[in-house]
């Protein structure tokens, strides 16, 4: 994916396990790939094109040498093209694994590695730099390579020989991009950048992956940001306590059913005056600049005494940004050895993130924990003010080379804090093929904040930039190494749930909500993470970094972190809601999503129990959901508001009797949605027009509470000239709903279809978002209409400012782990597993997805050879 330059607020698609993330319009046309669309139509034309597609198709059948395997591998696979893989040591089974990774999925590894580096530039010239600049500053790949140093011998060893299986299939197909070899995209990048040469896969490649997972949940970083611009904008205290109500404890219970001194703005002053610093961090690279509540996930696992097998039942699914190919992997690690795990992985990383092995299974979703600060600076030059006395800021200079240009160094700073991200604003980077001039005429050479010549040359695209009263830090849990890939090693040959729990305490970052099962019949679930302890504050607004009190004192200790095992009611359900009771003593976050998701779960679960056992079928009916959980408080207010047009009644007559399910054949939901839409925007005219409302279950807390107070002022439309009520925004909202809705589906309101409307695309890395396209055409598919919506079970997130279509994230994988019957177990990819456009197992899933179906998850060899299409080995050779 290439981050659109052009739009400010869009992130790359970033990973959650338990990803993306983001807006699915968010990379287009930056890079101009030129010569691609004449000649990718001649090869239309002339019939190469087959041969060109086809040709980085990985062998599936018969036999290849992988140099310093100890003993043959087998690798199945089923029709869908997913991988099993058998070996006889655990160093075998990870080169295989990483050998059969690559061939499947290598541009999209490639990809991820220029991502979490910085350079993309490298690859798609000038229009990443500033991307780049930003992701240096962060510098993901540093602690990365701190990283390394600090985890095991054992999984050093085992990313050696993950790195070692990519190096041979990289060796086997050249390192050229010309060649084509590889993928198609490669065939592509060749015709813009025939320069670039394919980098032999580093161990820490993987390592540095896992910092972007734990970016993409990264908790309550743009509320934080938003809370404190709303204030310098003129929003009271109280007003935005409104829009960021407390959780319903009441209503949408706690995964554990048992928060520090709170936050208080800053004088307003202060608020106004580091508005600009604030307001440049919505406009960063890999950050959507909206609602990112659909980040987030379901899993959920009830106890054998509520299944008709007598064992435990574990769900789970995923939602982050849609993409193709998608988040996730399936494969199946067979050896001789500690690891005989399957499930879901990511490509580029080794094992398995989420799955099963021969005696647990587990699943995680986002835990929003509070990991991260921001902190207001008092820079002055090259120094910031402690509190005490002023200090020399903390610098490196980056080079960032560039495709098509000359190089670019920038400097990144930081305070003790954390680097400056405000440093990183769009007017402070210059262009690669042009840097800035200061008046002499000679080029800038560190593009930085502060007392520098004004660099107002004149010129059409040179900056003026003047020095501001703050800057902004970031302290982030993952800017320290960790240990999560001992931990995700740990949990991939735990055998119970003491091993399970053991492992959990190496899981570091992204802080995730753990469920757990096992063959003996119990269930469980762990929060693990490093989650800050501070002096003062609850994280919930940018605080002074001139004083220290709001400095970390600490991280909650594991064994104070929530924890259930073997609950009476036999049921634990994660859906991002809050993970303890308001009684739990630390401060995990203010920030939780709102519980509708997982109380829409209980509700499912209790219905399904009070009729008799559960099975895996009712498992998959419970992930396919589409109850709309807000609807409930907006449907009767609507259906009594007094109505003069009779086109508008018929069209709410639909609501009539509506169930809130949200199928794609559903008139009800359309009609409901579109209403929505407009309401949100009617309501909340006051938001700037980047901060609109959005679409997550923060909003129908928000304005169930509003229903409650007709007389809000809220309600008023400051655009008419006259003061409304909530019942004139309630029939304005259904009046503009039906004739949208008219005009693009008809008159017939019977024959709306909220499928005609909420649609997905799925775009592909890089060549997917280039704005040309025939060259889209051939990496990208959809639109397909497909069910839910924001914060449903089935949760289908839309952007209510961009539209029904912008599909921003939903359930990248499902998976349903039955612990009775090895070879019972369900799951679906997104798409498919195959990352080369055109072949048969690049989007053969989707459709299963999109009704909500799945595949069986064999487990047994027995069951794997029996649906096996595809035998291949790998041989070992000598390496000379």
């Amino acid at each position: 994916m290439i981050p659109d330059e052009t739009r400010p607020d869009v992130r790359p698609d970033l990973p959650e396990p338990g990803g993306p993330v983001p807006r699915r319009r968010r990379l287009r046309r930056v890079v101009r790939w030129t010569g691609a669309v004449v000649v990718v139509l001649a090869l239309a034309v002339s019939g190469l094109a087959v041969w060109s597609v086809r040709r980085g198709f990985p062998q599936y059948d018969g036999t290849l040498s992988l140099p310093g395997l100890t003993a043959p591998v087998t690798v199945f696979r089923d029709s869908y093209g997913v991988a099993q893989i058998y070996a006889n040591s655990a160093t075998d089974l990870f080169q295989a694994q990483g050998y059969i990774t690559a061939q499947d999925r290598f541009w999209e590894m490639d990809y991820r590695r220029h991502l979490t580096s910085g350079r993309l530039a490298e690859l798609f010239g000038p229009p990443l730099v500033r991307t780049d600049a930003f992701l240096r500053t962060l510098g993901w790949r540093r602690t990365a390579e701190q990283e390394w140093q600090r985890i095991s011998p054992e999984a050093r060893s085992h990313l050696r020989a993950y790195a070692d299986g990519v190096n041979a299939w990289i060796a086997a197909n050249g390192a050229a991009a010309a060649s084509g070899a590889k993928s198609l995209e490669y065939t592509v990048l060749g015709l813009q950048n025939p320069g670039y040469t394919v980098e032999p896969w580093d161990p820490v490649d993987s390592l540095a992956w896992l910092k972007a997972m734990a970016w993409e949940l990264l908790g309550n970083m743009d509320a934080e940001i938003d809370r404190s611009l709303l204030l310098a904008q003129g929003l009271s205290r109280r007003q935005i306590e409104q829009l960021y109500p407390p959780y319903p404890y009441a209503k949408n219970r706690a995964i554990v059913d048992t928060p520090g001194t709170p936050s208080r703005p800053l004088p307003a002053r202060v608020w106004r005056e580091a508005a600009p610093a604030l307001d440049a961090l919505r406009s960063l690279p890999l950050r959507t600049g909206e609602d990112t509540a659909g980040i987030g996930s379901n899993s959920w696992v009830v106890s054998g005494a509520l299944t008709a097998s007598g064992k435990p039942l574990l769900a789970n699914d995923p939602h982050l940004a849609a993409s193709l190919p998608g988040t996730w992997y399936q494969i199946g690690l067979q050896c001789s050895c500690a690891y005989n795990v399957q499930g879901f992985t990511m490509p580029g990383l080794p094992g398995v993130v989420t799955g099963r092995n021969e005696r647990i299974a587990w699943g995680l979703t986002n835990l929003p924990a509070d990991v991260s600060d921001l902190y207001l600076e008092k820079v002055e030059g090259e120094r910031y003010f402690d509190g005490k006395a002023w200090r020399a800021l903390d610098s490196r200079q980056e080079v960032i080379k560039v495709a098509g240009g000359e190089p670019v160094t920038i400097t990144v700073r930081a305070t003790r804090h954390g680097p400056l991200l405000s440093d990183r604003r769009a007017d402070m980077l210059g262009v690669a093929a042009r840097p800035p001039l200061d008046p002499s005429g000679r080029p800038v050479p560190s593009l930085t904040p502060g007392p520098l010549p004004s660099l107002d040359t004149g010129e059409p695209g040179v900056p003026t930039r003047a020095a501001e009263p703050y800057a902004v830090a970031l302290r982030w849990t993952a800017f320290e190494p960790g240990r999560t890939m001992d931990a995700l090693f740990g949990i991939n040959k735990a055998a119970n749930w003491t091993e399970f729990r053991a492992a959990a305490t190496l899981f570091d970052e992204p802080a995730q909500n753990l469920v757990y099962a096992d063959v003996d019949g119990h269930i469980g679930y762990q929060a693990p993470g490093r989650i800050p302890v501070r002096g003062k504050g609850d994280g919930s607004w940018p605080v002074p970094g001139w004083d220290s009190a709001y400095d970390w004192t600490g991280f909650i200790p594991f064994a104070e972190l929530p924890t259930l095992y073997d609950p009476p009611d036999g049921v634990i359900v994660t859906a991002n809601q809050a993970v303890a009771g308001a009684s739990y003593p630390h401060v995990i976050t203010t920030d939780w999503t709102y519980g509708y998701r997982g109380h829409r779960i209980l509700d499912l679960i209790a219905e399904r129990t009070a009729r008799g056992k559960i099975g895996v079928a009712d498992m998959r009916r419970m992930q396919s959901d589409n109850h709309n959980g807000g609807a409930a408080a907006v449907v009767p207010p609507l259906l009594a508001v007094p109505l003069n047009d009779g086109a508008v009644a018929k069209a709410r007559d639909l609501l009539k009797g509506w169930d809130f399910q949200q199928s794609t054949e559903s008139a009800a939901a359309a009609f409901y949605n579109a209403t929505w839409r407009s309401l949100l925007a009617r309501t909340f005219d006051e938001l700037p027009q980047d901060r609109k409302a959005g679409n997550g279950d923060r909003w129908w807390e928000v304005v169930a509470s509003l229903l409650k107070s007709p007389e809000s002022p809220w309600w008023d439309d400051r655009h008419t000239g006259k003061r409304e009520s909530m019942a004139d925004i309630l029939a304005a909202a259904m009046g503009e709903a039906t004739a949208e809705l008219t005009e693009r589906l008809g008159p017939d309101p019977a024959a709306w279809r909220w499928g005609d409307l909420h649609t997905l695309m799925l775009r592909g890395y890089g060549p997917g978002q280039s704005g040309i396209a025939p060259v889209e055409w051939l990496f990208n598919r959809g639109p397909v209409p497909i069910a839910g919506g924001g914060d449903a079970v089935n949760s289908t997130s839309w952007s209510a400012a961009g539209g029904y279509d912008d599909v921003v994230f939903v359930p990248t994988m499902r998976m349903i782990v039955d612990l009775s019957d090895p070879d019972g177990s369900r799951w679906v990819l997104l798409a498919g597993t195959s990352g080369h456009a055109f072949h048969p197992n690049f989007d053969d899933q989707l459709e299963l997805w999109r009704m909500g179906l799945d595949t069986p998850m064999r487990w047994t060899r027995k069951s794997v050879e029996a649906a096996a299409e595809h035998v291949l080995t790998l041989a070992p050779t000598s390496k000379g």
